[in-house]
């Protein structure tokens, strides 16, 4: 007889929260399980490997929609894989982007600390940075006040 599995044990094998394994039935990255006499959810391994297949996509980054991809992808074994290639190509491209922009913004913050003078928050020069308008560019940039009634 094939092995069976609960929500919860699907969800503790995989390490996925029962919530998330309900929603990636209701995307659709998940089959919905076929339901026992006592209306509960029934899975089997083709579950726990298709969200082993999800968990470790996510782990790695990919956005949901590059996962529905990629699950379309391993469903057709005799295809190239020049598609996944690409797929994987695209998101090595995004995480260098990501990388690229998380550390200038720790350039920026760590010139920031450098120069706090460990005073009052009133002459904080990290404060001071992240007030993007000045008061009086606020007041300008205000639409004008009608006088009409």
């Amino acid at each position: 007889m094939t092995r069976t599995y609960t929500i919860g044990e699907l969800g503790r094998l995989t390490e996925t929260k029962v919530e998330t394994v309900r929603y990636y039935e209701r995307v659709g990255l998940l089959p919905r399980p076929p339901r026992s006499s006592g209306n509960y959810r029934v899975y089997d391994g083709a579950h726990l490997g298709r969200l082993g297949f999800i968990r470790r996509a996510r782990e790695l980054g990919f956005p949901l929609d590059q996962v529905r991809e990629l699950l379309e992808l391993a469903g057709q074994q005799t295809r190239s894989c020049e598609q996944v290639d690409k797929l994987v190509q695209a998101h090595v491209t995004d995480i260098a982007r990501r990388i690229y922009d998380l550390q200038t913004l720790q350039q920026e913050l760590t010139q920031l600390l450098a120069q706090c003078q460990h005073g009052k928050v009133a002459d904080c020069r990290i404060i001071e940075a992240l007030q993007p308008y000045t008061d009086a560019q606020m007041a300008a940039a205000r639409p004008a006040q009608s006088s009409r009634p």
